[in-house]
């Protein structure tokens, strides 16, 4: 681990849970790290929501798996690279539609596809006013979702598909990906692939975090955000 002097992190399930603000053991945790590290937040959210979940933590984000960016400038949050690319609604709500009635998923609430203002798309399956609690307890291990995914991907194979926050599917366009993400960020500020560690808890096959994983960048697979402190104890 001498090696090692960017440490990326995930946010939801690594060190929080999901969209619920930091907690003060990880918060000491980032402060320690941050001593003998760079550290930064590699999430699928955008940078203003990740930054004021960790409660306006200062840190490096980049955001919506690297179509945004922020820094903190004069102790301000400031976004300074925003990448867009719109989708095509009519299609998007075509084929989620579809997917709703073949796999009985036809109630929801507020709306069935959230349409963001990077283009990045989300298709909760409870819809965007679900309560917190039902998204929590709806797929913990993700099974359900992975049911549908083999043909989620085929229908949008012309975008990166995820299998994102507790309950829905995230879809950005094609080039953007957390590996990605985090090495144009690295590389822009002078360390190596060696150099750089993703800690994160979404690894598997359509996961938030898996394309660190299958493009081989070295990394840390939290189980249970609770006790990531402990885990990372030996970085310390």
């Amino acid at each position: 681990m001498e090696m090692k002097r960017l440490l990326a992190f995930d946010l939801d399930g690594t060190l929080t849970q999901h969209k619920t603000p930091l907690s003060p053991e990880a918060t000491a945790l980032l402060d320690a790290l941050g001593k003998r590290y760079e550290l930064i937040m590699v999430g699928a959210g955008n940078c203003p929501r990740i930054y004021h979940q960790m409660n306006d933590y200062p840190i490096v984000i980049i955001g919506n798996y690297g179509m945004q960016e922020s820094h903190i400038v004069d102790g301000e949050f400031r976004i300074v690279r925003e990448d867009t690319s719109l989708p095509d609604k009519v299609f998007f709500l075509e084929k989620t539609d579809y997917l709703r009635k073949k796999y009985g998923y036809t109630e929801y609430k507020g709306d069935p596809v959230e349409f963001h203002a990077s283009g990045m798309v989300t298709f909760g399956l409870l819809g965007t006013k679900a309560d917190q609690a039902d998204k929590l307890a709806f797929d913990p291990d993700r099974s359900k979702r992975r049911v549908l995914y083999p043909e989620v991907l085929e229908i949008f194979r012309d975008y990166a598909v995820y299998i994102g926050g507790s309950s829905s599917f995230d879809f950005a366009p094609k080039q953007y990906n957390k590996y990605d993400a985090t090495m144009k960020y690295a590389s822009e500020h002078g360390y190596t692939k060696d150099e750089v560690l993703f800690i994160g808890d979404d690894f598997d096959d359509g996961g938030g975090d898996s394309h660190i994983r299958l493009k081989g960048m070295d990394y840390i697979w939290i189980e249970d955000y609770t006790k990531t402190p402990e885990v990372l104890s030996f970085l310390l």
